[in-house]
Order: structure tokens, then C-alpha cells, then sequence
């Protein structure tokens, strides 16, 4: 059992595993609504979109966190002023702002010649160097996104089936996406120091999908998702310090090889019930509760 422990036993591995673990917390909680409302594109706009503000801070000497999150929310304000207006469609909008924004980022990178290492960084992250600081940044945003989570809940169940359903029970779905629409900001800006935007958006749908495939009721999603998650940051750790690989990449690539296995397994599941229960027809749809 050497070969479990003693990777786990080194001090900046330990702070990435609480750093993916609270990663994967985060992103759960926000990607589990993501693939149920079909947003992965928005979510790979928004992990994109926050290289101009994350590229101006670095160049001004300002936290990273508050160019990515300033980035983020100018690119989320404008997906959701575009999708009012009504005159493009909701991805054709999305599509316009996340090449504006990554277009506006790779300008501001060629002015500097220097900007190649913090790019690499952004692009890729690097959970070996999570500092106690980042650890507890990421547990502040693993709380705002339960307690958005908690009161937010019935809003966003209600405007996952329709929009009209939740209008008509008074949950106001204009705020209930603008609050969704925070959270998804929060998981991404808060996560990618840790693996980097092109990987953040590994952990924000793969292990949710995976959940999704077997969870019949949402609640059960959120908790599958957040286990798969962590399981993905326990492997891919061990995974990257036995075979010496980059460790962030690993994770997200466990990530994704765990949906691909839950998919295999369901269709599998769903050729053998038959079998084994003649009445059964098809497996039955998420449940929502009303």
C-alpha cells in the first residue's frame, strides 16, 4: 500500500488534493445544472473569456483572481444582455463574446513578450503549487456556491423544465438565470488557478454527466457529481506522481474516462434490465421534485 500513501504523504501534494477536492465540490454544484440545462458551451466561453482580465492583471501587477473575475462577469452580463434582446440566437450570442473576449486576451499576450510562462499557467494551471492562500479562496467559494445552491434550488429546478413554470410560480426566472449564471462564473474563476481554463471545463460537465447517467433525482446528481469529482483528483494525483505526468491535465483526463465508463455501464444496464424485467420499458428520465 506504499505506493497509495506515500505520494499523499508530501505537503504540496496535500494541498492539491484539498485544492481539487474543493475544485470539484465547486464545480458540481455549478456543472450539474450546466449539462441539465445544456450550457457547456457557456461554460467553455466563460473559462475562455476571462484570459483579457486575467492578462491586464497580470500586466498592471493585479491579482489574476480579480481580472478573471471581472473578465468573467463582463462576458456573462453580455450573454445575458444579448439572449434579451432576441435577435440572436442564445449560443450564436455566446459564440460572439467568447471570440471577442479570447480575441481581445491573445492582443493584450502579444504585447508582451514575457507572457508566454503565466499563458502556460493559465491555460493549464498547475495544482501542485496550490498555496494555503488558494485553499482558502476555494473554501469561500465552495460556501457562496452551497448557499446559492440551497436558495437558489426550486429557481433553478423550475426554469431546468421551463422558464414559463417558473414565471408562473413567482420564482422570477430572469434572476433565477442571472444567479446560475454567477455560480457557473464563480466555479470557473475560482478553479482555474488550480487546473486551468482548458481543464476547469473537464471537472465542471464530465463528472456531472457521468452522475446524470445514473442519479434519478437531482439531489442525488449534485452528491454523484461532487464523489466522482474527488474520486477524479485522488486518481489523477496518484495517477501523475507514479507515471510523471502533469498533474491538473491527469485529473481532468480521470475526469473525463470516468464519464466514458458510467456511459458504457448505463447502455449496459439498459440492454440487461429488459431482460432480467420483462415489464421494464426505459429507464425513466431525471426526476425533479415540484
Amino acid at each position: 500500500m506504499e505506493w497509495l500513501i506515500a505520494p499523499f504523504e508530501v505537503g504540496f501534494v496535500q494541498r492539491a488534493l484539498w485544492g481539487g477536492v474543493l475544485v470539484s465540490v465547486v464545480c458540481a454544484l455549478a456543472g450539474t445544472w450546466v449539462v441539465l440545462r445544456g450550457m457547456a458551451f457557456l461554460g467553455d466561453a466563460l473559462s475562455h473569456g476571462m484570459l483579457p482580465g486575467v492578462a491586464l492583471a497580470s500586466l498592471l501587477g493585479a491579482n489574476p483572481f480579480v481580472g478573471a473575475a471581472l473578465s468573467a462577469g463582463v462576458l456573462a452580463a453580455g450573454v445575458t444582455v444579448l439572449g434579451r434582446s432576441g435577435r440572436l440566437s442564445h449560443d450564436t450570442g455566446i459564440g460572439l463574446l467568447f471570440v471577442a473576449m479570447l480575441s481581445a486576451g491573445v492582443i493584450i499576450v502579444s504585447r508582451s513578450e514575457s507572457f508566454a510562462v503565466d499563458v502556460t499557467g493559465f491555460l493549464f494551471g498547475d495544482v501542485l503549487a496550490v498555496r494555503n492562500a488558494d485553499l482558502g479562496v476555494l473554501a469561500v467559494a465552495v460556501l457562496v456556491a452551497v448557499v446559492v445552491s440551497v436558495l437558489g434550488y426550486r429557481a433553478f429546478v423550475a426554469l431546468t423544465l421551463d422558464a414559463r413554470i417558473a414565471h408562473t410560480l413567482g420564482l422570477r426566472p430572469g434572476r433565477a438565470h442571472a444567479a446560475l449564471l454567477a455560480l457557473i462564473t464563480l466555479a470557473t474563476v475560482s478553479s482555474f488557478h488550480v487546473v486551468g481554463t482548458l481543464l476547469v471545463f473537464g471537472l465542471l460537465v464530465a463528472p456531472p454527466a457521468a452522475a446524470l447517467a445514473w442519479a434519478r433525482r437531482i439531489p442525488a446528481a449534485l452528491v454523484g457529481a461532487t464523489l466522482l469529482g474527488c474520486t477524479a483528483t485522488v486518481l489523477g494525483l496518484l495517477v501523475s506522481w507514479h507515471a510523471g505526468t502533469a498533474a491538473g491535465a491527469t485529473i481532468a483526463a480521470v475526469a473525463v474516462a470516468q464519464y466514458f465508463v458510467s456511459s458504457a455501464l448505463a447502455r449496459l444496464r439498459d440492454r440487461v434490465r429488459p431482460l432480467l424485467n420483462p415489464e421494464w420499458t426505459i429507464q425513466e428520465k431525471v426526476e425533479t421534485p415540484t
